[in-house]
C-alpha cells in the first residue's frame, strides 16, 4: 500500500522519528512517500491508501503548517486510514500535557486521527546558541519530570520502541482496512 507521511519538524527530532515510521512500514512491504511538511505544498496528493502527519510543540503549539495542512484536507483524511503523532518534551516529563496539546491540534483542525503517537522529543543543547541553550535548560529546569540541564551533551527522550509500535499498529489497521475492502 502507498502511505505518504509528511511532518513539521524544527529541530530535525521529529524528522528521525518520521524516518523510524517510514522504515517500519517499508519493512512490512508498504510504499512510503516522506515529506517535511513545508514541501507539501499545503496538500495530501491524491492516490495513497494511508496518511501519517507528524508535528513538534515549540512554545505549546503543533507546527504551523502541520496544523493547515490537516485543516485543508479533511476530505483525503477522513477518506483513508489516517494517523498523527506529536513530539515534545512534555510526552516525557508531564504526559497529562502532552496530551492536552494533542486536544487542541484536533480542536485547531477539526480532525480526530484514528491512531495518535504521542513521542517525547530532544534537548539539542549543543545545537543551539548561546542564548537559547541556556533558554532551554532553565524551561528544562522548570519542568515537572527530570528533564536534563546539563548543557555540555545532548538529550534524547524518544521512546523508541513506542515509536516502532505506533507504525506497527498503523500498519496493522491499514492493512486490516484493505483487506476488509477486498
Amino acid at each position: 500500500m502507498k502511505v505518504f507521511l509528511t511532518y513539521g519538524t524544527t529541530e530535525g527530532q521529529t524528522a528521525k522519528i518520521a524516518d523510524v515510521v517510514a522504515d517500519v512500514l517499508r519493512d512490512r512491504g508498504h510504499e512510503i512517500t516522506k515529506v517535511d511538511v513545508k514541501d507539501a505544498r499545503g496538500a495530501i496528493p491524491d492516490g495513497y491508501d494511508g496518511v501519517i502527519l507528524g508535528a513538534s510543540i515549540h512554545m505549546g503549539k503543533h507546527d504551523k503548517h502541520v496544523v493547515e495542512l490537516a485543516q485543508r484536507n479533511h476530505d483525503v483524511l477522513a477518506r483513508v486510514p489516517a494517523a498523527f503523532f506529536s513530539v515534545s518534551l512534555a510526552a516525557y516529563g508531564d504526559p497529562p500535557e502532552a496530551e492536552g496539546y494533542v486536544e487542541q491540534f484536533e480542536q485547531e483542525t477539526g480532525w480526530r486521527p484514528g491512531t495518535v503517537g504521542i513521542f517525547g522529543g530532544a534537548l539539542l543543547y549543543t545545537q543551539y546558541g548561546f542564548v537559547k541553550r541556556h533558554m532551554m535548560k532553565k524551561i528544562a529546569s522548570d519542568k515537572p519530570g527530570s528533564l536534563d540541564t546539563d548543557i555540555s551533551r545532548d538529550h534524547v527522550y524518544t521512546e523508541w520502541d513506542g515509536v516502532r509500535r505506533f507504525a506497527e499498529g498503523y500498519a496493522a489497521r491499514l492493512e486490516l482496512q484493505s483487506a476488509s475492502s477486498v
